[in-house]
């Protein structure tokens, strides 16, 4: 591992936490220790605020919702300042549409809360089991991800227009083109005069429609971070005084 990155991005859920639970001391005083050496950045399926909340309101600038929201943050006011907000209105009909005729093919008609969430942003989240199913019932939903993966291609093939990742623990993702992980860093490097070797990327979800898939296919160094409880050991390196 080089020592000589500029920029360390950063996934959340599975990378940094658990999914949908705080950052705990342990990684918090990793962040800490990194930061006085690197710029360190997050970057983000859900909203910024929901991140900034999630991080126990670690100062870090985020990129949200893949690209489509990035936050810097504010150290006077201790909060994100929201700087660059897209939206991309979805088909709601044909999506209700498509995701009803999914469920019906593969057995998920029971769920809890709303069939389909449609974000702020105009991305799309799939929830297998409901926008109200239970954390820890998400949790047991699909932790390897084998039974979204079995028909993710076909979620992918019904959204040509988006980027469609298997997302948290029992949905899946969809964002409109181009937006992604890989996308928001470019867009990152254009605004900040960083180039792709400049960036250390530390991520979980690298495999076949994961979040982190476009960014780990790329040619930007990437930490598999396949336990959030041993980052400080992936690390190790860049965390040598």
């Amino acid at each position: 591992m080089r020592t000589d990155y500029k920029l360390i991005a950063f996934d959340l859920d599975g990378t940094l936490t658990q999914h949908r639970t705080k950052l705990g001391d342990e990684n918090r005083a990793v962040l800490d220790k990194l930061g006085r050496k690197y710029k360190l950045l997050m970057t983000g399926a859900g909203a910024c605020m929901r991140i900034f909340g999630q991080m126990n309101e670690y100062p870090i600038d985020i990129i949200g919702n893949y690209g489509m929201q990035v936050s810097r943050y504010n150290p006077e006011t201790k909060q994100p300042e929201i700087i660059e907000n897209a939206y991309v209105e979805p088909d709601r009909e044909r999506t209700m549409a498509v995701c009803q005729a999914i469920r019906e093919k593969y057995g998920f008609t029971e769920y809890a809360g709303d069939p389909v969430e449609f974000h702020d942003s105009g991305m799309i989240t799939f929830p297998l089991i409901g926008t109200k199913a239970k954390i820890e019932d998400k949790l047991a939903f699909d932790p390897d991800r084998s039974r979204r993966k079995v028909f993710y291609h076909e979620v992918k093939e019904a959204f040509p227009g988006a980027t469609v990742f298997i997302g948290g623990s029992s949905s899946f993702d969809i964002a409109p083109y181009p937006y992604n992980k890989l996308y928001a860093l470019d867009h990152y490097c254009e605004q900040h005069g960083l180039t792709h070797r400049d960036i250390l990327y530390c991520g979980d979800d690298y495999g076949i429609g994961g979040n982190d898939e476009q960014v780990y296919n790329s040619d930007i160094d990437f930490v598999k971070v396949d336990d959030y409880r041993k980052l400080g050991e992936y690390l190790a390196p860049l965390l040598v005084d």
